[in-house]
């Protein structure tokens, strides 16, 4: 699962540039080419009442785009990135999935939405759009965010995203996966937390004896995602914990510094709390670190 392509879909919100820029080390893992898109929602330049169709403004966006995506691919061909841009009129989550097909790209980059304030939710609706619809790996970036933690208002820089992922597991084939892609980003990873979290469902209700089988089968699964990521020359140390998943996900993040959470997700809604599905949706809406959900 090498990434040699990533479709980066943008509406030039702040920052857009700098998140680009934090993707320029994966050239060392094998990117040879990123796709930048933008796609003007139809609304804005479709008919109005007794005006029809917006057709300068239409030409008038496209051109705005152009001009920020010169400036994006001379950065990118100075790092010896390969580029090409896609400006359309549209509805911009089926163009975006549709645009990743037609492309194959390995990897989508959608960011943050825009804050006002102290949010909860750190991502909006388009993106969580594409989570649930796309069968290709997504990384929810969030280049710059403010959070609070302990009492306090914290703000956080996500510019060496890929160095100490947390790497979220509930031993599904999705998880798996998600080990594979870290394994494909050689040396630019330094550390990887391997995490598995005992849901409240799971334990609630069972023996100790039950519970101790567990517990004692999960930390063994642990040990062997980290072995075969000490493997490949890459650091790794297993975080076993129960409770609440999206909670102490989180909170394992925070206390071992990890620089971005990576998961295994079925790319739609479940009802039940599981890393499969919205768990690891809602540790993208919630976590103030990138979020990379494997399928």
């Amino acid at each position: 699962m090498k990434i040699e392509k990533i479709l980066f879909p943008t509406q030039f919100r702040e920052l857009a540039f700098n998140t680009l820029e934090s993707l320029f080390v994966l050239k060392e893992a094998g990117l040879r080419e990123i796709l930048l898109v933008h796609i003007i929602p139809r609304d804005e330049v479709a008919f109005v009442p007794f005006g029809g169709y917006l057709k300068e403004e239409e030409e008038h966006l496209r051109q705005e785009a152009r001009i920020r995506f010169e400036a994006w691919q001379k950065a990118l061909e100075r790092e010896g990135i390969g580029s090409r841009v896609v400006i359309e009129v549209g509805d911009p989550v089926p163009r975006i999935l549709s645009i990743a097909d037609e492309e194959g790209v390995d990897l989508i980059v959608t960011g943050k939405k825009r804050q006002t304030g102290m949010e909860e939710l750190f991502i909006g609706s388009r993106t969580m759009d594409i989570l649930r619809r796309t069968r290709r790996p997504v990384l929810v970036h969030k280049y710059m965010v403010q959070f609070e933690w302990n009492g306090e208002i914290v703000t956080r820089t996500n510019d060496r995203i890929f160095e100490r992922p947390l790497l979220a597991t509930d031993w599904s084939p999705a998880s798996g996966r998600a080990l594979e892609f870290l394994l494909t980003l050689g040396s630019i990873v330094k550390k990887v937390m391997v995490t598995h979290i005992i849901g409240d469902k799971i334990a609630k209700g069972l023996e100790q004896p039950e519970l101790s089988r567990i517990e004692q089968e999960s930390r063994e699964r642990l040990e062997q995602y980290c072995r075969a990521l000490r493997e490949a020359g890459v650091d790794a140390d297993p975080h076993l914990s129960a409770g609440n998943e999206v909670q102490e996900i989180i909170q394992i993040s925070r206390e071992f510094n990890a620089s971005m959470i990576t998961g295994g997700t079925t790319g739609k809604d479940r009802l039940h709390g599981l890393i499969l599905g919205s768990v690891s949706h809602r540790i993208a809406e919630t976590s103030e670190l990138p979020t990379l959900l494997v399928p």
